[in-house]
């Protein structure tokens, strides 16, 4: 039987294992999927796992997308760009197993926004976060050809960090933690919002105009808790909301097809499975 797992800190919200190990029962194959939290420190030795072959694959979530790196031996093109890996799998390379670290994240994020019908072309966007996903955001933005990025990072460097990658292309501007543009969209891609006192920190009422309307979209990446604080507000404020979870679902989908050779459907099945409900027999053909 081959083992998969999700690694991150904190874990215990990963849906992964009830999505991928669903798929896995739908296409009859030997294979079980899990979730592990781990330390810093435990990193080298779950990708020996995978170079010894004890492990088969491993999705990677916060906050070691990043971290993980130094201890792979190669990078797809979108990895090393991005540099954020969140699946990882072996490989053969001149009869030599190698461990790579791959990026389904950046089309993840992309098909998200497809599902819903939005178009990102020529709209500003306001990303909250520079942590592990927010390099795949601005590539999967960059793709969609937005028109103005704005970042605001508790540790302004780590936003700083991201800017001559992306300054040409998305025009990135790093703003202070607090601080609220003009905008179309803006994204939590920070971990408030996993508990349910998190809130973020930004003075709604001074920038009243910036936050209301219904042409803005409030895009949480978080996916469970389904409506954290920031969709509530986006919501008490008139605008359109919409939570990770179609992102969560388009990666797990992407990554599959790296291990298993096979595109999972995402149908309503899927969606009914994370939204706690029971799946019906009757399904409709995916979206992607």
């Amino acid at each position: 039987m081959k083992k998969y797992l999700v690694i991150g800190n904190p874990i215990e919200h990963s849906l992964s294992p009830k999505l991928h190990n669903y798929w896995i029962k739908k296409n009859n194959l030997d294979a079980a999927y899990d979730k592990k939290r781990l330390n810093e420190s435990d990193i080298k030795g779950i990708i020996d796992e995978v170079k010894n072959g004890k492990i088969d694959g491993i999705n990677v979530t916060v906050p070691f997308k990043k971290s993980v790196i130094p201890f792979l031996d190669k990078l797809t093109p979108l990895a090393n760009e991005t540099r954020s890996v969140n699946t990882i799998y072996k490989e053969k390379e001149n009869a030599i197993d190698v461990v790579v670290g791959d990026n389904t994240d950046v089309g993840g994020f992309k098909q998200s926004l497809e599902y819903i019908n939005y178009k990102v072309k020529n709209k500003k966007i306001f990303i909250l976060g520079a942590g592990g996903v927010v390099p795949s955001i601005l590539k999967a933005l960059e793709k969609l050809e937005a028109a103005k990025v704005y970042i605001s990072n508790r540790t302004k460097k780590k936003a700083k960090d991201l800017e001559s990658y992306y300054k040409i292309s998305l025009g990135l501007e790093t703003l202070d933690w607090g601080q609220s543009p003009d905008f179309d969209i803006i994204i939590n891609a920070t971990s408030l919002g996993l508990k349910n006192n998190d809130k973020i920190e930004l003075d709604y009422n001074k920038h009243k105009p910036k936050f209301f309307g219904k042409k803005k979209l409030f895009y949480d990446v978080i996916y469970n808790p389904g409506k954290t604080n920031f969709l509530l507000k986006g919501e008490e404020l008139g605008n359109e909301t919409t939570n990770g979870k179609m992102m969560f679902v388009c990666q797990a989908q992407l990554a599959f097809k790296i291990w298993h050779d096979i595109l999972p459907k995402i149908d309503n099945e899927t969606i009914k499975l994370l939204e706690g409900q029971t799946p019906s027999l009757t399904s409709i053909s995916p979206k992607f």
